[in-house]
Parts: C-alpha cells; structure tokens; sequence
C-alpha cells in the first residue's frame, strides 16, 4: 500500500478529524485514524465510538488496503511540514514510512480491522438545510444547553423537524433557547436530542459554508453529510421537556433597549455583584432603566442608569448576571426587547433586528429572588 498526499490538505483534514478523539480512550485503538485506500481516494475516519467522523481525501496511488495511524504522532508532525507532496508507504515490518523533500519518518501502524465499524442507518428520515444554516443554529443554542450528568437529555440540543419549519431548542433550567427557521422545511415530524460533541465539531466545520447538508436520522443515531465529509453520532436517549410550558405567553411589560449599551452596562454593574449568586437588580420606571448590584460581605455596589423604551407598570427583577450576559452576547441585533410579566416569572430576550427573513429566536432566562 503506498500513497502520495500534499502535507498541508492532509493535514487540514486530520485537524477537523482530530476534533473527535478523546484525550484519553479505554480502547487504545481510538487514539488512533483509520486510513483506509481504494482507487486513488483516501477515506480518513476517528471515532470515539459515540461519534465517527470520516473525510475522503485525493491522493495519487494505485494500491488499496487499510491501516490505523496513531494520531497525535502523526499531527504534531504533519504540522511542522511546509506545503509539499509526502509519499506514504507500507513496510514489512509493521511501519509506515513516510518520505518528505528532506527526510524519512518511520511510525508503527495497528491493523486497520481492529478500528470500530462506523453504524449503518436502517431506512432513515433525510432532511437537506445549508450548512451554514446549521451553523446559525448550533451556535445560536449550544451554550443554553446544560452540563447535568443527572439529566442527560438537557445536555444536548433538541432537533424538532416539521412541515412547518425547523426549531432547535437547549435549556439548562435557568436558561432556554428556542431558534426557529421557517424557511426551510422536513419533508416529515421528527425529534431527536443531538449531544454537545458533534455540535461542536459540526459548527466549526460548517461555519460560513453554502453547500448543502444532508441530515438523516433515526430513533438512535444522526448521521450528516456534507462536502466529501460525513459524521455518524449516537443521539441522547430520553424525551426532552415540554420547553413550550415553560414559556409565558401573557408578558404586558416590554423593555427595548441598544444591545451593546445594556450588554456593557450589566458587565460592568455585575463586576460589583455577590460572587456566588451574580445577582444584578433591575428596576424599571417609565422610561428610565436603572441596573444595580450590591456585595454585601465587601460593601460593593453599583448603579448605573440608562434610558429605555418601556411599556408597562413600574417593576423590579432579579437576575443572574452571567445568564444575562451570555444570552445578550449571543443576539447580534442592535436593539433588543425583553418582555415581563411578574418578577418571579421568566423574562424573555429577543433581537428587534439583525434577523433573516423566516428566521426567529426566543431567550428565556429565569429571574432570581431579590433580596429587598
């Protein structure tokens, strides 16, 4: 088996790969690629058995057969390499030796069969949305989502795929984030809890990318191809919470404001807040908006005023600043609206602007119990 490769589109494609490989595995064979060659094309896969991702490469050969390289070895060298063809070949005695323009490099491989089988999907449901759509989505949610052990299924972002449009909501119960197209559509009703791994992976890959996505799925597992790439993950077990309950639909009083103004103004108010709770205050009188935070163990404290657009009856509410902040900087709107209803019931943050057409998102944050 021997092959020849430009060192630096190799070595891209291994970078994105890497991304799946755990920094420790219980099966060693998982620290490594799986190279596998037939007619000129290089399949690369890397698996953490829960997710495998694999690209196919073009490269100049004309043998076929398939080993397992061990990955960070073979990285940290790709990396030192400027652009130049590297040639690829299998010895007898169980070593790849890899030739540059200026030296030779022997690795040990493992036998390619010992890599786990990527998962086949039987008859599943395919939906096709740009890969930058994704993208949007991904990184629109994936913060919200929880790191709860305990309550798996809130880890993860919920896929909810209809006629209508596709919705993708993540909550961690202090937080929720509901984002909505409505510009593209499932050809059928599916649900389905995608992990925070593959997400990653996914929105890296997939940021700024027109080309369409093929998303299939089924009760178990995702599989999204793309490009000449294509990631298979096993998805979270479990039904996801009524996200829609959660939500209050009677909220009267309604706050416009500029997001950089209020983005800045809680960081800097929040910097004074109790470490434990980050609890900034928020009282709202007719058109003014005043953003306080006391630590009382330090006698620090804070006040700033803005001006708003407001509707509604004089109030005040509580909040953890770090929720508060993380939504806002997630919204790329120049104004942003949050709506109340009472101020032990949830606020809900949404941009006024910035948005495409068929596109919605709907922040939701809990308040926290202010201490008079």
């Amino acid at each position: 088996m021997k092959f020849i490769v430009s060192s630096t589109y190799l070595l891209k494609q291994l970078q994105v790969l890497g991304g799946v490989i755990n920094s420790s595995n219980t099966l060693p064979i998982l620290d490594n690629f799986l190279f596998e060659l037939k007619d000129s094309k290089l399949t690369v896969s890397a698996s953490d058995l829960e997710t495998t991702m694999s690209s196919v490469i073009d490269v100049e050969s004309d043998s076929e057969g398939n080993i397992a390289l061990p990955a960070r070895l073979l990285l940290d060298t790709l990396k030192t390499f400027p652009e130049q063809p590297l040639t690829f070949v299998i010895e007898d005695n169980n070593t790849v030796e890899i030739s540059s323009s200026h030296g030779k490099y022997a690795l040990a491989y493992a036998d390619g069969n010992e890599f786990p089988k990527a998962v086949t999907l039987d008859n599943p449901s395919t939906t096709t949305i740009s890969g930058d759509i994704l993208a949007t989505a991904i990184s629109k949610t994936i913060f919200a989502a929880g790191n709860d052990d305990l309550r798996p299924v809130m880890s993860g972002v919920f896929f909810q795929f209809s006629t209508e449009g596709l919705t993708f909501v993540a909550t961690d119960a202090h937080k929720l984030v509901k984002y909505t197209r409505e510009d593209v559509q499932a050809s059928q009703v599916a649900e389905f809890i995608m992990p925070k791994k593959p997400l990653n992976l996914l929105k890296g890959i997939l940021a700024g990318n027109e080309e369409p996505l093929t998303i299939e799925y089924n009760d178990s597992n995702a599989k999204f191809t793309f490009n000449n790439s294509e990631l298979i993950c096993r998805l979270i077990d479990g039904k996801y919470p009524n996200y829609e309950a959660v939500i209050p639909k009677e909220n009267p009083n309604k706050l416009v404001i500029g997001r950089t103004q209020f983005l800045n103004s809680v960081k800097r108010v929040s910097i004074f807040s109790n470490k434990t709770t980050h609890q900034i205050r928020l009282k709202i009188a007719g058109s003014e908006l005043n953003i306080s935070a006391e630590d009382i163990d330090y006698s620090n404290k804070a006040e700033e005023r803005l001006t708003c657009d407001y509707q509604g009856d004089d109030m005040q509410i509580g909040f953890n600043s770090r929720f508060l902040t993380e939504m806002i900087n997630n919204l790329s709107a120049s104004d942003v609206q949050l709506e109340m209803s009472l101020p032990n019931r949830a606020g809900i943050l949404t941009p006024v602007d910035g948005l495409d057409e068929g596109e919605f998102i709907t922040m939701l944050v809990m308040p926290v119990m202010l201490n008079s």
